[in-house]
């Protein structure tokens, strides 16, 4: 156990403290926009954007140009779901959870391979040497980015790409030494898990009564 909390603190020893108050900062706010959405909250959305706005900082100081990519797009991507899931007729919202279409599932997947082309061309744009962590980045940015999409959508399958995201995520952040990240991401996909199986019930429960 004691090795454990070493290697997660070891990291933090030369860690100006100003950037590990901001990234606990981010911990908490990310862990409550996980939790608001799987209550189908709208708060998921600024708790969101604190989160990310932060990350985006860490990420750059730490040159991850794709995941500080992704967190830019999750920035913008939550204002446009926030707008969205707030549109109301009435007192009906008019976006419930639904299941992705044939040409949502098309949709999500040009946008995965677009993606991660995009990232992969802004890691060459600012002539970065390319490692095996940096390929995960890319695919993870292909993930994300699709499931980010979906939730601003409220699609179920959000929370598929979610779980696969943050499993991938959580040893990469803890190869980076960002423990706080990993361990948030950790966090995330409990967190995934229990969304999906909330929001399943949700969608079987309005399938039911119609």
């Amino acid at each position: 156990m004691n090795q454990i909390f070493e290697f997660f603190l070891d990291a933090y020893r030369e860690t100006p403290t100003f950037q590990i108050i901001l990234e606990a900062i981010a911990f908490i706010f990310g862990v409550l926009s996980v939790w608001y959405a799987r209550q189908e909250n709208i708060l998921v959305y600024p708790t969101g954007i604190i989160c990310t706005a932060i990350t985006v900082y860490l990420l750059y100081i730490n040159t991850y140009l794709g995941d500080m990519l992704m967190n830019i797009y999750y920035s913008i991507m939550s204002v446009y779901g926030w707008w969205n899931w707030s549109r109301k007729k009435g007192e009906t919202y008019l976006v419930p959870i639904s299941r992705t279409s044939l040409k949502e599932k098309i949709i999500g997947i040009v946008l995965f391979g677009l993606t991660m082309l995009i990232t992969y061309v802004v890691y060459k744009v600012f002539n970065y040497t390319l490692e095996i962590t940096n390929y995960i980045d890319i695919v993870t940015s292909g993930i994300f980015f699709t499931a980010m999409w979906y939730m601003a959508n409220k699609k179920l399958e959000n929370w598929t790409l979610w779980i696969i995201g943050d499993l991938i995520t959580i040893p990469l952040y803890a190869y980076r030494g960002l423990g706080m990240l990993s361990l948030q991401y950790l966090i995330f996909t409990i967190l995934a898990i229990s969304g999906y199986i909330a929001w399943k019930k949700n969608l079987d429960k309005t399938n039911q009564t119609v």
